[in-house]
């Protein structure tokens, strides 16, 4: 069964944050947005218009995100067997690494794919993850 959690920003689509399959919590793909639809890690802008995107600011509230969907289900990121990442861009890969090892342990952690995609569902997003978590009801 699927569930929407309160205090996230709405799916922008026919999709439940979370969704429990027996014993496995299938999160859905979570970006950096917030509940009133702004976007942590885009909000510098230069006297030129320019917005700069933050990597590691927007890593760090997906996981942020995570975190909080998990624990709708009595769940935390201890409980991800698996991650998928998607990077618009190749370059951000080392800020994003650093701060997903803020989050999981290279020993103990998830098995983790990334991959580079072409966009997201809004120009200012960056990344997007995906997990997969164990979690006996």
């Amino acid at each position: 069964m699927g569930k929407l959690v309160a205090g996230k920003a709405t799916p922008r689509g026919a999709y439940p944050h979370i969704k429990r399959a027996g014993d496995f919590l299938f999160v859905s793909g979570t970006s950096s947005r917030l509940p009133d639809n702004t976007i942590a890690g885009a909000n510098k802008i230069d006297e030129m218009g320019t917005i700069f995107l933050d990597i590691k600011q927007q890593t760090r509230a997906v996981l942020n995100n995570i975190k909080d969907v998990l624990a709708s289900e009595n769940a935390s990121l201890k409980d991800v067997v698996e991650v998928g990442s998607f990077l618009v861009n190749m370059n951000d890969f080392g800020g994003y690494n650093e701060v997903y090892g803020e989050f999981f342990d290279k020993e103990t952690g998830p098995a983790r794919t990334t991959v580079a995609v072409h966009q997201l569902p809004h120009p200012h997003l960056v990344i997007e993850i995906k997990v997969t978590a164990y979690k006996p009801l």
